[in-house]
């Protein structure tokens, strides 16, 4: 899903660099809050919705939540389609996740109908470039191609947002900044890729993005050719899914200021 969201950033980036731009000249300083601490109670993570700000009941009847409306908010699901149930709007408080809620989060990005229809994409491209010779061509290489794509996604996103969050009681959903400077905000999305916040509300370094994508790299190389084993591919691969992440919180980030201003959705 990463892979999806890297397009939209590429498509958006101009829009989101203008949104901003036109957003500081019409607010002050004294006009942007900070973002609140995270309570502590349980949260169930919200099934997948085509569309429409994340609301309290959008994602657990009883969430103890709060949100300022004048700032926009995360949807769901970016252009209606991207999944994006992790985005946390800002100034949002939200109570920690449970290991069930996790794996739930892991579930629905793994798993969502969109995730099917762009690893058929990402099979169709690595086919038609000959990227692994030894996995061969026709329908029966498309095949192989596919389901060694899907693994790849969902190992990846099982990794960052479940299994190791579980271990290491780190949040894996992305909070907005949602204030100050273009420059500003995309520093602080850079940097969620190596920082994160614990179930307690703190700040940690990211074991979750950085240590889950090695394993995901890791793990590729049992059901890759042995052409794609060695330690430099599998760096490569990780590093790739690094600067993946990294666009993908700068996708997160701005998502909400492109939606207001190119859609006109509050």
């Amino acid at each position: 899903m990463r892979n999806v969201r890297l397009v939209l950033l590429i498509v958006l980036f101009p829009a989101m660099a203008w949104s901003q731009t036109h957003a500081e000249d019409q607010s002050s300083p004294s006009e942007r809050p900070e973002q609140s601490p995270a309570a502590q109670s349980s949260l169930a993570p919200a099934p997948p919705s085509d569309d429409g700000a994340a609301s309290a009941s959008d994602q657990s009847p009883n969430q103890d939540k709060k949100q300022d409306q004048s700032q926009p908010q995360q949807t769901k699901r970016m252009l209606w389609v991207v999944p994006n149930f992790a985005a946390v709007s800002a100034n949002t408080q939200l109570p920690p996740l449970s290991t069930r809620d996790k794996f739930v989060l892991a579930w629905h990005d793994s798993f969502d109908y969109s995730s099917f229809v762009w690893t058929g994409v990402i099979a169709a491209q690595s086919l038609g470039l000959d990227s692994d010779p030894e996995l061969g061509g026709g329908i029966a290489g498309y095949g192989r191609y596919y389901w060694r794509a899907f693994v790849d996604q969902v190992s990846g996103t099982y990794f960052t947002e479940a299994i190791i969050p579980a271990l290491t009681r780190e949040d894996p959903r992305y909070y907005t900044m949602g204030h100050g400077g273009f420059f500003r905000r995309t520093g602080y999305a850079l940097s969620r890729v190596v920082l994160t916040k614990t179930d307690s509300g703190s700040t940690t370094f990211n074991w979750s993005e950085v240590g889950g994508n090695a394993l995901e790299a890791g793990l590729s190389t049992a059901y890759y050719p042995p052409q794609e084993r060695d330690f430099s591919q599998t760096a490569i691969n990780w590093a790739t899914q690094i600067e993946s992440a990294a666009l993908n919180n700068i996708a997160k980030e701005f998502w909400p200021d492109v939606r207001r201003k190119l859609f006109h959705r509050k």
